[in-house]
């Protein structure tokens, strides 16, 4: 991969949309393996995976007789990896297959390093879910839309981490949640919401109760599809505050999209612009302000300056 591919590369979700599907679920099974094996964590900040340096990771997962395990995604040799803290590996590659082979493979990959290999074996956040093993369809395998899909995440996760340094309360990891298959950064104000409805597909309620027990601003990316087609970011509020859908934010080409009660910014406002990190940070800080304002955060106590490298925070 040359360097600039990674530079906000172009990924219309049309081009990849059956290959994004194929890969969100092989997330879910890699991510539904870490469930299984993690205590649970606030707003299940425990299932989720991580951008590296070539792809998505789980992380260590506490299992196999080393006592750790890390399962990646490798999207620039496209390939699932197992690791185990002794040294063990496996790896099956990335390529067109069903979802049941992915499943098989997986299973197998997970035996080759001594891992647990039982998990749930049906999709969350998806409507009329087929178990993973049951789920024969053929599907495709597009190595360079994903490679670019990779190099986005890159790009995205970094703006994403520099915004979540200028907030001192209480604020996520920067991570990706395979339900959904989205990246996300969420800020919390620290104060209880009202019990949300639930009535997410394939979703246990109690998950979603968890999830926002307290009042959030969230931020966020989408490689496409659900209530948008296109690639795009998203900014949402919940308890949603009245007035949160008039404000004005930023840039000219965000918008409040009503289906969804989230302001959204096209991916391609952000990758064509002539400065795409400003343009994406000032999405991301001109939605906060208007969900923290109306909120009523307590934004003299909750706030600090963005970071910067070797600078302690002035106290």
């Amino acid at each position: 991969m040359t360097r600039q591919s990674l530079q906000w590369p172009a990924i219309p979700f049309a081009q990849w949309r059956e290959t994004c599907a194929a890969l969100h679920l092989y997330s879910q099974i890699v991510g539904k393996y870490r469930l299984a094996r993690t205590p649970w964590v606030n707003h299940s900040w425990h299932a989720t995976l991580y951008v590296n340096a070539r792809g998505l990771s789980t992380g260590m997962i506490c299992d196999g007789p080393s006592g750790g395990v890390e399962i990646a995604f490798d999207l620039v040799d496209h390939a699932v990896i197992a690791t185990a803290a002794d040294g063990v590996t496996a790896r099956f590659a990335l390529e067109p297959m069903t979802v049941a082979d992915f499943h098989r493979r997986f299973i197998d990959l997970l035996e080759q390093i001594g891992a647990t290999t039982r998990f749930d074996g049906s999709p969350n956040e998806i409507p009329d879910p087929v178990p993973f093993v049951q789920d024969t369809r053929s599907r495709p395998y597009d190595a360079d839309a994903v490679r670019r899909f990779f190099g986005a995440l890159v790009q995205i996760d970094r703006v994403m981490r520099q915004f979540r340094t200028s907030f001192l309360g209480k604020v996520s990891p920067v991570h990706l949640f395979w339900g959904s298959f989205d990246m996300a950064v969420t800020r919390f104000s620290g104060r209880d919401a009202p019990r949300h409805p639930g009535g997410i597909p394939a979703l246990p309620d109690a998950v979603t109760h968890e999830a926002y027990s307290h009042q959030v601003s969230s931020a966020g990316f989408w490689p496409g599809g659900g209530g948008i087609e296109d690639e795009a970011f998203y900014s949402y509020a919940y308890p949603v505050p009245e007035g949160f859908k008039d404000q004005p934010v930023l840039p000219d080409a965000a918008y409040f999209h009503e289906g969804l009660g989230e302001f959204i910014l096209p991916y391609e406002a952000v990758r064509t612009a002539s400065d795409p990190d400003a343009t994406l940070l000032e999405f991301f800080q001109s939605t906060y302000d208007a969900a923290a304002t109306l909120g009523d955060w307590d934004r003299a106590n909750l706030e600090c300056h963005p970071g910067v490298p070797l600078r302690p925070r002035a106290v």
